[in-house]
């Protein structure tokens, strides 16, 4: 290692940091090997199944189907339209409505979508970024209208908008003033909404762009490390809110390298926590985290093998010590998936937890010469890159340089490059490979007339609502916007008066504009 990457090991750990400290115990700073004593012996992760499609209704039957069969908790696809802050009948709308999630213009659709479901006992997360304050304040709102205790709320809401202007995309606003929604979001949820996660910190997007395990990681921390630096920078001490930090990962195919992955990503966590940002209190130090396996890897090529990649991505998240988990059905590759592949995918969670012997050991593969020494490779690697980040400037000017992006572009292209002249072997698709699987009608057929009924719900709201009362709460929305004032009560007070995601979008976009990005060579 460098002495200039040496040095920032020590920035992150401080000086009394010890080698042989660095494995440590299970619950036990810095968390190496997991953030709780006891791990899964206890009880296993919260198992999750990302799921939305079409209108509320129809992702509320799939959520009640979910939970009948064993999920543990809810998590939320929006369509893209919801994600891009426009309404269903929004010209720029048409052919998305409903198609890669969940359509929600309204409080409306918020309640259908969480209709004759408990709130107080599924914990709920919620995949959403540039309107994530929007659609939390639909959300708090449906528990005050349900007279449920925001205390009584668990889940997640992922609010990182900064690894969308990084890889996934889906970014309405410039960089500063999403910040500053991120931001609110986690201020009012530290007073206010305790037990649910104001923002998941998210390397998943960042692999599916084709990043290497040190960069998922890397960029990762270092956006978590802008976020807290803006809320500290509120004059909020960072204990009342780091305990609350979550953080989202991709489980990849190299099963060891995964693992070591996420225990190098839980000890420069602690490490930079502790030394560098000064926290007290050993939550605020712990790297939650859920986990997803790696949609990239799945193929359209004998999609079965899916089955395959899928169960041992999972057992590597798992033997790294993820706090909930998210399995990929077989057949996304070809379309969104069936009823049948989901269970499957559920199911294969529950023979991990349940049969294969698992979680009777705290930290299985701790101490293993093999996995210690990528553990301390990963870690090298990481910090590395943030240093590099970091001596540049910050996230904020690598975004708008262009010099992440291209950092990571640079990575997918020699990873594509390596497969096609197969110094990387993809069985299915550069070798061992058949035919292609043509079997099409056991395939997902989504539902065209959801965009159709989906306008008529609005328009029927529209005219229902106290549209004076929409104006002049638009209009404060519009008023806060411009000051410093945290503009989440006032989204509250928007949206429990029918306010649609497009419309309060529509106010921020007239003054803070919409982002433009920069091609990078």
């Amino acid at each position: 290692m460098k002495d200039t990457e040496q040095q920032f090991l020590f920035d992150a750990y401080g000086d009394g940091w010890k080698s042989e400290e660095k494995l440590g115990q299970p619950g036990k700073f810095p968390f190496t090997r997991g953030i709780y004593q006891n791990m899964y012996t206890g009880r296993p992760w919260t198992i999750r199944q990302y799921a939305g499609f079409g209108s509320a209704e129809e992702t509320n039957a799939h959520f009640k189907y979910l939970l009948k069969e064993g999920q543990t908790g809810l998590s939320v696809a929006f369509d893209l339209p919801t994600q891009l802050g426009y309404d269903s009948d929004d010209i720029l709308s048409s052919g998305e409505v409903g198609k890669v999630g969940v359509a929600i213009d309204s409080i409306d659709d918020m309640e259908r979508l969480f209709d004759e479901i408990d709130l107080t006992k599924v914990s709920v997360s919620m995949t959403i970024n540039s309107p994530a304050a929007i659609i939390l304040a639909m959300l708090l709102s449906l528990a005050q209208k349900r007279n449920i205790s925001f205390t009584a709320l668990r889940g997640t809401i992922q609010n990182d908008i900064l690894k969308e202007y990084i890889a996934r995309g889906t970014f309405i606003f410039p960089p500063k003033p999403s910040l500053r929604l991120a931001t609110d979001i986690i201020e009012y949820c530290s007073e206010y909404v305790r037990n649910v996660n104001p923002i998941s910190i998210s390397g998943y997007h960042i692999r599916e762009a084709g990043s290497s395990a040190s960069q998922e990681i890397a960029y990762t921390l270092l956006n978590a490390m802008t976020y807290v630096r803006e809320v500290v920078a509120r004059g909020l001490d960072i204990d009342d809110f780091a305990d609350r930090l979550s953080f989202f990962f991709s489980a990849h195919n190299h099963l060891f390298e995964e693992v070591a992955k996420f225990r190098a990503a839980r000890r420069i966590w602690a490490g930079i926590m502790h030394s560098k940002f000064g926290t007290r209190q050993e939550k605020s130090q712990m790297l939650r985290f859920h986990t997803q396996t790696a949609g990239c890897t799945l193929l359209a090529e004998e999609p079965y093998n899916n089955i395959i990649r899928v169960t041992l991505q999972a057992l590597a998240a798992v033997l790294g010590g993820t706090q909930s988990l998210h399995t990929n059905s077989y057949d996304e590759a070809l379309a969104l998936p069936t009823k049948e592949s989901v269970r499957l995918a559920l199911r294969t969670q529950q023979i991990i937890a349940h049969e294969t012997g698992i979680t009777d050991v705290i930290d299985p593969l701790g101490g293993s010469y093999y996995i210690e020494h990528l553990t301390d490779t990963l870690e090298n690697d990481i910090l590395r890159i943030m240093k590099k980040v970091e001596d540049f400037g910050g996230v904020i000017t690598c975004i708008e340089n262009g010099y992440i992006q291209k950092d990571i572009s640079e990575e997918a292209y020699k990873y594509e490059l390596e497969v096609e002249e197969k110094e990387r072997l993809i069985v299915g698709k550069n070798v061992f490979n058949t035919e292609r699987h043509k079997n099409a009608k056991h395939l997902f057929r989504h539902n065209d007339n959801i965009e159709i009924k989906q306008k008529k719900l609005i328009k029927r709201m529209r005219k229902a609502r106290n549209n004076q009362k929409v104006k002049r709460i638009l209009a404060e929305v519009s008023k806060i916007s411009q000051g410093r004032e945290n503009i989440f009560p006032i989204l509250m007070e928007a949206v429990s008066h029918h306010c649609t995601i497009g419309e309060i979008c529509n106010v921020l976009r007239t003054h803070w504009g919409e982002y433009q990005e920069k091609a990078t060579l």
